[in-house]
């Protein structure tokens, strides 16, 4: 019995703005620094190799001071509604019916939500009513994966069973108007908002890309690198500057015993579905592999489209590989990063 991966769908907010349609936002926001710092700022936005990004506000909302109160009712709202959405997406794309799922897991960071994103669904969709459901927080960009390791586990000890994972986050929710910090404005750069969401079978009679094996890596000691601290105006992010160096000093610790207990290298790898957690992460990816002949370009162009979603990011990445029909017997490795701090792993044979 295996356990696999039937079909990924996305859903986008109805907001959104090139890079270029950013920077007068900016002017405005930092009218008061010193023209040095201004200049730094636009640079790091206008390098941050995002063209576009979406969001479940529009800009001014998002430049305008709120409390964390009406800045996370937006985000219940809006969650809830591309929840929703992305959810019939992927059931239409893999003519499931809503009755069809046994297992939903619901994964998101950037708001709070009690009750979780899965019970409004079970409600609005008439999801079964004995459906297990498992909401997923606090892991940051890493819990996309997470996502897939869990529903992978449970459909391996449950044959002939359906899951779904559903990714909804909203980064600019989080944005700090009183933070000057490189932390915020760094964030502010690279990240967007969106949703995507994976369906996953135990059923031998449904087809997709098979998880052949799957890992967690956790670094000791490196708990400050990545996360949020909850604050009167909302969650502020924390992000070390050593977060990519930190990444790279780990990856052949993270990638080669993963391959190797499964008798593969990376030169096996047909595809990889990284996280593109960022300009510095994406280029790290490239320096790494470049030179074995495997390429991001599926990882770049996700960042350049939508910015980094955070959990949904790779499943995006996921989503376009799937979309390219892979031959029968390629290999994929997706890996993504989050706060603790870990790294996440899943091998797949197309």
């Amino acid at each position: 019995m295996s356990v696999k991966i039937i079909t990924v769908a996305k859903q986008l907010p109805k907001h959104s703005r090139s890079t270029a349609e950013i920077i007068p936002f900016l002017d405005a926001w930092l009218i008061n620094q010193e023209p040095r710092f201004i200049r730094k700022v636009k640079k790091i936005f206008e390098g941050a190799m995002v063209d576009k990004r979406y969001s479940i506000m529009d800009p001014i909302e998002v430049f305008t001071k709120t409390s964390f109160e009406e800045r996370n009712a937006i985000y219940c709202r809006e969650v809830i509604d591309l929840g929703e959405k992305v959810l019939e997406k992927a059931l239409k794309k893999a003519t499931w019916l809503p009755t069809d799922l046994d297992f939903i897991i619901t994964v998101s960071c950037t708001g709070i939500m009690i009750p979780s994103l899965d019970a409004y669904l079970i409600n609005t969709l008439k999801l079964r009513q004995d459906i297990v459901r498992l909401p997923v927080t606090e892991m940051g960009c890493a819990a996309g994966i997470s996502g897939i390791i869990y529903a992978k586990n449970f459909l391996k000890a449950n044959p002939g069973k359906r899951a779904a994972i559903i990714a909804v986050e909203s980064p600019t929710a989080t944005f700090q108007l009183d933070d000057f910090s490189m932390a915020n404005i760094v964030s502010a750069a690279i990240f967007g908002d969106g949703a995507a969401c994976v369906l996953l079978s135990s059923n031998e009679e449904d087809e997709g890309p098979k998880i052949v094996a799957e890992e967690m890596y956790h670094f000791y000691d490196n708990i400050h690198m990545m996360g949020f601290n909850l604050t009167n105006s909302g969650l502020q992010m924390v992000l070390d500057i050593e977060v990519p160096d930190t990444i790279t000093s780990h990856f052949p610790n993270i990638i080669h015993p993963f391959l190797e207990k499964n008798k593969l290298k990376i030169e096996d790898v047909d595809h990889l579905i990284f996280h593109p957690g960022g300009k510095k992460i994406v280029n790290t990816i490239e320096d790494l592999f470049l030179n074995l002949g495997k390429n991001s370009n599926d990882t770049k162009e996700v960042l350049r489209l939508y910015g980094n979603m955070s959990s949904a990011t790779v499943l995006y990445v996921l989503e376009r590989i799937m979309d390219t029909k892979p031959q029968k017997g390629e290999i994929g490795l997706m890996l993504s990063f989050g706060p603790g701090f870990s790294a996440q792993r899943v091998l797949l044979e197309f």
